[in-house]
């Protein structure tokens, strides 16, 4: 029943979509403007109301299959599990009921309720089971936005090949046909066949490493990968839903998948809501964008490509530093760790200011001293902002 009730509302937004007042990028820049000016005020109490109205959200639903003791060795964290409504099911294998079972859901994207599929990194005793699901539901693009490592610990297993070559994995062969960087990301195509079937299929994998384990990357780096991704997905024949992934599936991926999907809004001329984004994405997988600092990111990222910071004709990605005053993982902490790591904050690189010119809103407003304006307070407020 709930299933039914998500995807008539999303009928619902189409609908009214339909009939909506449109506006120029102009003017969708301008309302912005003037709404991130508005929660900034009063020690930015208007972004952390926004987001703390979301702490809620999804909280009571449903995740029996991720708690079952058959799958607990399924799961990367075992706090992030998938909402049983929307969970991708497997084909079932061996008449194993519990074969079914991979953590991952069918997430909203701005055209139906399964636009996306947000998932964890796999594990060695899940890789098997992606690739099957990347084969049963018919996905051509995969999207990684983490590191396969930070320091000694491992955010995501390697599950496909880094070079030219063909790896196995249960009856999946995936193999590396061309591998290109770019300055923030990795290009690769990858050719994946059925042990058992005669066809194959291509799949484009995009690799964004340039996102840290800990806070956000430059915005104007992930605003160019973000644009080019999304002139890809809508080039190509919507044949399945995407995949996107980071480590547990919830922060990083709930922000790339929010920012996609606004953007996508604001080319149709429809101004952006992020917070009913967010709490839409939040009744489809748990803690979706997971911290105060990545729903301001949203944001910023939002300011800096309406503004041209990423032209939506050439996206250009530029190798720039990254840096961010809040140091939060895409996992469960307990206040203690949150504690301990806030006592080890580094200092935050600021971005050179441009020469003096007219201090017009939008230039107050531009990501650059916004995110100045924002995050020092953000910083003396973490603990006892909500970081599952």
């Amino acid at each position: 029943m709930l299933n039914t009730e998500l995807t008539s509302a999303s009928v619902d937004r189409t609908r009214k979509d339909m009939r909506m007042e449109t506006f120029s990028r102009s003017q969708i820049l301008q309302e912005l403007s003037l709404r991130c000016h508005t929660l900034a005020a009063n020690d930015n109490r208007g972004f952390k109301q926004e987001f703390g109205e979301l702490n809620e959200v999804g909280k009571v639903l449903p995740t029996k299959a991720g708690e079952s003791e058959a799958n607990r060795e399924k799961n990367r964290y075992q706090f992030i599990l998938p909402y049983d409504h929307c969970r991708v099911r497997l084909s079932v294998r061996n008449q194993n009921p519990h074969s079914d079972y991979i953590n991952a859901n069918f997430v909203p994207g701005g055209g139906s309720e399964r636009d996306f599929i947000c998932t964890q990194g796999p594990l060695p005793n899940t890789t098997a089971d992606f690739w099957r699901m990347v084969w049963e539901q018919n996905v051509r693009i995969i999207v990684m936005v983490t590191a396969l490592r930070h320091r000694n610990t491992v955010l995501c297993d390697k599950y496909w090949p880094l070079e030219q070559g063909t790896v196995y994995h249960g009856l999946n062969q995936v193999t590396t046909v061309t591998r290109t960087q770019g300055p923030d990301y990795f290009l690769t195509t990858i050719n994946l066949r059925q042990r058992d079937s005669p066809t194959d299929r291509i799949i484009t994998h995009y690799h964004y490493p340039s996102w840290p384990d800990k806070g956000v990357p430059n915005a104007s780096s992930l605003c160019a990968f973000t644009e080019h991704v999304r002139q890809h997905l809508e080039a190509i024949p919507r044949l399945g839903p995407a995949v996107v992934h980071c480590s547990a599936g919830v922060g990083r991926s709930g922000t790339f998948v929010t920012l996609l999907w606004l953007m996508q809004l604001c080319v149709r001329g429809i101004q952006p809501d992020i917070r009913t984004a967010v709490e839409d994405l939040r009744l489809h997988r748990m803690f979706m964008v997971q911290t105060l600092e990545q729903y301001v990111f949203v944001y910023q990222c939002l300011l800096h490509w309406l503004s041209g910071g990423a032209s939506a004709s050439r996206p250009q990605i530029q190798k720039t530093s990254l840096s961010t005053n809040l140091h939060i993982k895409d996992q469960p902490q307990s206040s203690a760790e949150q504690g301990h790591r806030a006592g080890r904050r580094q200092r935050r690189h600021r971005q050179k200011t441009p020469p003096d010119q007219p201090q017009t809103l939008i230039q107050i407003l531009h990501p650059r001293n916004l995110m100045s304006r924002v995050l020092p307070s953000l910083s003396q407020t973490n603990r006892a902002s909500h970081s599952p």
